[in-house]
């Protein structure tokens, strides 16, 4: 059973980011109530439930298994924890951050944007993220033999830097994006390794099927997904959760790399301080391995090793 987050658990997270994760995982009627709170929340906020079901083209029922299904107890509930998150991104919106990307806007505009969603799907990602699923993870990884991670396409670069963080800190990592070497290394590993497998939708067959394998094998598998109801998170025994939109000119896979490597990050640090003094000791010796290859002094200032004869 993966240690995702039940729809109860992430309830502190804003209403929108816990629908868009849920979405795929919804009946369809349910879905058609997702897209009108979706497309305008504000507006949402202030309407009947009668109005609403309208609007989606079902029933009051439909709607009220809906707030249910995303961890609401009813539509009063949504309505009211729908207030609040619009007030709070309300001063973005003034400021036209909040909205897509136009193909009319200028480099100024879309830099405010880009930045804008960014910092967004970061702050949401730490908001909705597991802390519990994260210590097990982190727990996990820090004892395991070895860490194979996969990923496809836009996910194969976070992987790389997953794979890469770790082996700054002399834990044995690898990462691998081709279908036959990711399912030749689930293959071989055992009970006391650890599959990492990353795919913004969870439906990204290759990784999948190394995380199935990898977890018939006896070792540990862990997904990274923007949907918690995915396909991944079924060969999973720890799912971690991003929270990243799609936009105009970005795909969900390519706003979801900010978010993803947010959770990298916090992944490394904790592994990082399960083994603090060989962690600190190879983060040096890797940074002076290299160090002959940077031009001029460190920029913390310090003398390189071959300069003070270490």
């Amino acid at each position: 059973m993966a240690s995702a987050k039940s729809v109860s658990e992430i309830s502190e997270a804003s209403p929108l980011v816990r629908i868009r994760s849920l979405l795929p995982g919804l009946a369809r009627a349910e879905q058609r109530v997702a897209k009108v709170v979706l497309d305008n929340p504000q507006v949402v906020a202030h309407r009947s439930i009668t109005e609403v079901a309208e609007a989606a083209g079902t029933s009051e029922t439909t709607v009220t298994r809906f707030c249910k299904a995303i961890g609401v107890g009813g539509y009063p509930e949504l309505r009211i924890a729908l207030a609040a998150d619009t007030a709070r991104t309300a001063a973005r919106i003034d400021r036209d951050l909040g909205s897509d990307i136009a193909p009319t806007d200028d480099l100024s505009q879309v830099v405010g944007k880009v930045a804008f969603a960014d910092a967004r799907a970061v702050e949401e990602t730490a908001e909705q993220l597991d802390i519990a699923t994260l210590n097990a993870v982190v727990d996990a990884v820090a004892s395991a033999g070895r860490v194979d991670v996969y990923g496809v396409g836009a996910s194969a670069f976070v992987a790389a830097d997953l794979q890469q963080k770790l082996h700054r800190i002399a834990r044995v990592s690898f990462a691998w994006s081709d279908t036959h070497i990711m399912l030749t290394s689930a293959a071989v590993l055992t009970e006391g390794d650890v599959a990492f497998g990353i795919s913004h939708t969870g439906a990204t067959a290759d990784t999948v099927e190394a995380l199935r394998v990898a977890r018939e094998r006896g070792a540990t598998t862990v997904a990274l997904t923007n949907f918690p109801r995915s396909p991944i998170s079924e060969v999973a025994d720890h799912v971690l959760t991003t929270a990243a939109r799609e936009t105009t000119f970005r795909s969900g896979a390519m706003a979801s790399r900010i978010a993803q490597l947010t959770v990298i990050d916090c992944l490394f640090i904790g592994v990082a301080q399960k083994h603090l003094d060989s962690a600190r000791n190879a983060l040096e010796s890797t940074y002076e391995a290299v160090g002959g290859h940077r031009l001029g002094p460190r920029p913390d200032g310090r003398r390189k090793a071959r300069e003070t004869g270490k």
